[in-house]
């Protein structure tokens, strides 16, 4: 539905406008720019690290465990897979909680609105190292004994759903007012009104820093190593230990993570480009 808010072009549609809106070579000779620029400190990356006398056939010979080519000794993931494993299952245990976290904020019930703030304010305002150990070790105490996988993903979801809760609410408030009315006045229903009218305006606001805080878990996945899973981080450090030769294994982790990172930033522009129809024009 038209708006006034539709006819605002924000400060990030003018930058993938202007990344991407062919206008003429001026468009080309930009990304030109921007290729050769990566390319030039890529390059300067890659003389730095040589001067390091890195031991590439020691990273050659672990690289495949380190990506998880190869499972753990009791036949499970390892490596990258292990670290893909957690963070995806965690996205999606916190994308379900935070848009509840971000219902109760919104709500008029006193109760609903009491549970979500204070959930938010305990995961948010307690470091997420302290909230790992707390469900690996002090659940036992009350019976409930997880493993630390499973202790892992739990407390990676309730922590970035927290955080991602305030996203969502902050999306779902920037649609205006205006646009929930004229829909109701068609008669359309409130599950619909939600669906197809307030989501697609409110992902426009919501996946940037969506897409930032996922990529953070990604990274931040590396703390379930304290509880002796065998994913990315852990085995650069095991690997580091045994050989000596820490700097090849965690560059190469840093590298892994780099690469991962940079996958989860373009699913994030992809969608950004989606949801930001109509705000500028975007060709391929």
């Amino acid at each position: 539905m038209p708006s006034e808010a539709t006819s605002v072009v924000t400060a990030q549609g003018r930058e993938a406008a202007l990344l991407l809106s062919p206008h003429g070579a001026s468009a080309s000779n930009f990304r030109f720019k921007v290729w050769l620029t990566w390319g030039s400190l890529l390059v300067l990356l890659g003389t730095a690290l040589g001067h390091f006398g890195l031991d590439f056939g020691l990273i050659g010979q672990k690289l495949p465990f380190m990506l998880g080519l190869h499972l753990s000794p009791d036949g499970f993931l390892q490596g990258m897979m292990l670290t893909l494993l957690i963070t995806a299952v965690s996205m999606v245990f916190a994308l379900l909680v935070a848009v509840l976290t971000a219902l109760g904020r919104l709500s008029s019930n006193p109760v609903a609105f009491g549970v979500a703030t204070f959930y938010a304010s305990f995961f948010r305002g307690t470091p997420l190292l302290v909230q790992v150990l707390l469900i690996y070790l002090a659940l036992p105490q009350f019976g409930i004994i997880l493993s630390g996988l499973t202790s892992g993903i739990l407390a990676l979801s309730f922590n970035y759903a927290a955080y991602l809760a305030e996203t969502i609410r902050a999306g779902i408030t920037s649609v205006p007012l205006g646009q929930r009315e004229a829909a109701m006045a068609l008669g359309l229903s409130g599950r619909l009104i939600a669906w197809k009218i307030v989501a697609p305006q409110a992902m426009r606001v919501i996946i940037p820093p969506a897409g930032a805080q996922f990529i953070s878990m990604l990274k931040d996945s590396s703390l379930v190593s304290i509880m002796g899973l065998w994913e990315l981080n852990f085995l650069a450090q095991s690997y580091g230990r045994a050989t000596y030769h820490y700097m090849e294994m965690l560059l190469t982790a840093a590298a892994i993570y780099w690469v991962l990172s940079i996958a989860l930033e373009l699913v994030q522009y992809k969608l950004e480009l989606k949801f930001g129809r109509g705000h500028f024009t975007v060709r391929a």
